[in-house]
């Protein structure tokens, strides 16, 4: 394990006081996701300005508590409203920042460094049992004594989601190189409601709502496996040819999957035959970020991604390939649309009587894939010309059977380049390493816990 040293605990608030008694609610998107958090590290490499020990640190220190003040979601605490349900008091009480150094390069460490290695660059705290006095944001600063530096934010999922760390993160570095914001400020307003002459009872048999019943009624097990996480860089060629792989073979000359398509279903069918399924696929969940659908604006600052599963073991027996697991999400992700979540949106709304002693959030049972190429991380720059060199997002704790996070890599390996993070029971792991398919098409750098 890579030796880091924590140096400092401290508490950052924002330079501007809140107005006294502001409050967010939050929406039944958000409600679903309590039980989980988000750890998320941006990575920059060594070929930086050189800094003396700690001067980067304080530098962050300061714009760190200046971007705040357009975040009162990250600095206020948890209460519950008048009838039970979690909104944010904005009193301003801050985020919790850990201050830390390591041993070598970050490029040395992303080198050698597994999942636990990673998570110790993400400080997390679990809620207390008086929530009101419980930071739900954290951000750690690791500087590298040979050089380069990460920044890890972690939060409740109750209250972002992966989109909003990454607009977190942003916000953040234009403010440490242009002193002052460069897009426009985060949006706390509500999920969009349909004009009432538009409003229709939600369609019950919406695969969206179906899956959330599911879900809401499968109980939480915390997982008794040991997990590890990979993390596999794919570039342009690579993804090329797992496209090329993926091509319906009744279509040759079609349009072809998406980037996403494609890995997903590459690692779909791989884990599928991990984890015994000689037929068919194994159940999974498929995670989609819905800003653009809804209209939503790409600063809306709350949970807007929507969960759908697909087949379950052996309801595909005649085609468990590469090409129809990618044909499979294709499909999946074609049906999405605006009316679909619209009305598991409002069937929410209707049934929602969450409260102190009744918690309805998602269990997640299947096999976990996430659709992170939207997060644009190379937006991200604290000192010009100098991106992160690698981004890492995990989503805890981890789902029972596994989760595959799909996100882009930096843009030297070309547009279409992506990381894909597999976190698996370990004995699946070194299963998965070993098939025919994912060592044809492995990416240059991995990671294994």
């Amino acid at each position: 394990m890579a030796e880091i040293r924590y140096t400092c605990k401290r508490t950052a608030v924002s330079t501007k006081p809140v107005q006294p008694g502001k409050r967010l609610p939050l929406s039944v998107l958000d409600r679903l996701m309590e039980p989980k958090h988000l750890r998320v590290v941006y990575y920059y490499g060594s070929d930086g300005p050189a800094r003396e020990a700690g001067e980067r640190t304080r530098t962050l220190r300061e714009t760190l508590a200046r971007t705040l003040t357009s975040f009162p979601k990250a600095t206020g605490r948890l209460q519950r409203d008048s009838e039970g349900r979690w909104e944010i008091d904005c009193n301003d009480a801050g985020v919790r920042v850990m201050e830390a150094r390591a041993r070598g390069s970050v490029e040395d460490w992303l080198r050698n460094a597994g999942r636990e290695d990673e998570l110790r660059l993400v400080h997390w705290e679990e809620m207390l049992d008086t929530p009101y006095f419980w930071s739900t944001f954290y951000v750690q600063m690791t500087e590298f004594e040979g050089g380069g530096f990460a920044i890890g934010l972690s939060c409740i999922h109750l209250l972002a989601d992966p989109t909003c760390a990454t607009l977190f993160i942003k916000a953040w570095a234009d403010m440490t190189l242009n002193a002052r914001p460069t897009a426009p400020p985060p949006s706390f307003r509500a999920l969009p409601k349909r004009r009432p002459s538009h409003r229709n009872d939600p369609d019950r048999h919406n695969s969206l709502i179906n899956h959330c019943k599911s879900s809401i009624n499968t109980s939480s097990l915390t997982p008794s496996a040991k997990f590890g996480t990979l993390s596999l860089a794919f570039t342009e060629p690579i993804v090329r040819s797992c496209i090329a792989m993926a091509q319906p073979v009744d279509a040759p000359d079609g349009p072809g999957p998406s980037p996403f398509e494609a890995l997903a279903g590459l690692f779909w069918a791989c884990i599928s035959k991990v984890k015994g399924e000689r037929e068919g696929l194994v159940s999974m969940c498929l995670g989609l970020d819905v800003r653009k659908l809804l209209g939503l604006e790409r600063e809306f600052f709350g949970n807007c991604m929507v969960y759908n599963n697909s087949l379950h073991a052996r309801d595909n027996e005649e085609d468990n390939s590469l090409p129809g697991a990618a044909k499979a999400i294709g499909e999946m992700m074609a049906k999405l649309d605006k009316n679909g979540v619209m009305d598991l949106i409002e069937w929410l709304e209707i049934n929602d009587d969450t409260g102190p002693k009744n918690t309805r959030s998602l269990n997640f049972s299947e096999l976990l894939f996430l659709n992170l190429e939207g997060i644009e991380p190379d937006t991200a720059r604290f000192e010009d010309t100098h991106a992160p060199i690698r981004v890492s997002c995990f989503f805890e704790p981890p789902c029972k059977e596994g989760q595959v996070v799909i996100l882009p890599s930096t843009p030297k390996d070309g547009p279409m380049s992506r990381v894909v993070m597999v976190t698996l029971p370990e004995d699946e792991l070194v299963k998965l390493m070993e098939h025919d398919l994912v060592m044809s098409l492995m990416g240059l750098n991995k990671n294994r816990a």
